[in-house]
This record gives C-alpha cells, structure tokens and sequence, in this order.
C-alpha cells in the first residue's frame, strides 16, 4: 500500500515562503495524479493544486493561482508545493493525495 508522508510545514510571517514535499513510498508514484489540498480550523477540506502522473499538466485553485506552484521529481517519488506570498487564510493542514491514499499532512501557519 502506498504511503505518503508530507513534510515542510511550520511558522511564517506574511508574505513569506515555504515549500513543502509529499514523499511516496513504492513504484507506482509515477502513474498517479497527485493533489495538495488543505484543511483550516472549522472549514472543509479545499482543494489547493494538482499534477498530471508526468508532471507536464497542473491546475490551482484561484485562491492560490500565480502564488503557488506544484511539481515532482517522479525519480524521488516526490511532490513538492512551493508556496511563495503567503497570506493569513494560506493557514491550515496541508495533505498531499493520489486518489486512493491521503497523508497525515502538515501544519502551515501564517501569522506575525
């Protein structure tokens, strides 16, 4: 079973940067479209990027279009969100997802 496992989270000022990774274990990381969502206190679960299997196709959610990027290395089996301008509604959990399997995410927080 795959297993993903997200990293990269942590404490930002506005305006800032953080990139996180979304680290897969086993072989077929290459074949799967991947997604980033992310979830604040008391909301639901928004969906934030997502990546063709060959990384060649994406798509953001306006909330994050022009401030965000998605990528991965399918020789690392890994998927990486940078995440530049970062804004006080930019604060939640961050899950990386390939249609089946969900990470445990990880926390950003935007704040001064």
């Amino acid at each position: 079973q795959v297993q993903l496992v997200e990293s990269g989270g942590g404490l930002v000022q506005p305006g800032g940067s953080l990139r996180l990774s979304c680290a897969a274990s086993g072989s077929i990381f290459r074949f799967r479209r991947m997604r980033w969502y992310r979830q604040a206190p008391g909301k639901k679960r928004e969906f934030v990027a997502e990546i063709s299997p060959s990384g060649t196709s994406t798509n953001y959610a306006d909330s994050v279009k022009g401030r965000f990027t998605i990528s991965r290395d399918n020789a690392k089996n890994t998927m990486y969100l940078q995440m530049n301008s970062l804004k006080s509604e930019d604060t939640a959990v961050y899950v990386c997802d390939d249609e089946i399997t969900s990470g445990q995410g990880t926390q950003v927080t935007v704040s001064s």
